[in-house]
């Protein structure tokens, strides 16, 4: 993961905490989990359907379902159209780092 991509000039709303992949990061009340992920330096969000390769956000407004996520349990949510709430539980594919 990179660091911290959040512009430090802009005024926000006191953050909440979502978890991702079992860890805990920051995100802004009001932002989509699309923009929470790629604040905090995600750019996999799930396999290819066809060759099961690494597949990152696309249109980044709901038309190519290519930034598919586990939300709480529920599998195949576009996470660009997802509004995060506190304590929500995300769920992206990791590729192997090796």
């Amino acid at each position: 993961m990179t660091d911290e991509l959040r512009i430090a000039a802009v005024s926000r709303r006191p953050a909440i905490h979502i978890r991702v992949n079992g860890r805990s990061i920051a995100a802004t009340p009001g932002e989509t989990v699309l923009a929470a992920l790629t604040a905090a330096g995600f750019s996999t969000m799930k396999k290819s359907n066809v060759r099961g390769e690494a597949r990152g956000a696309f249109c980044g407004m709901g038309v190519c379902y290519e930034c598919l996520v586990t939300v709480n349990g529920v599998p195949k949510q576009r996470s660009c159209m997802t509004e995060v709430q506190d304590n929500m539980e995300i769920q992206t594919y990791e590729p192997d780092p090796s």
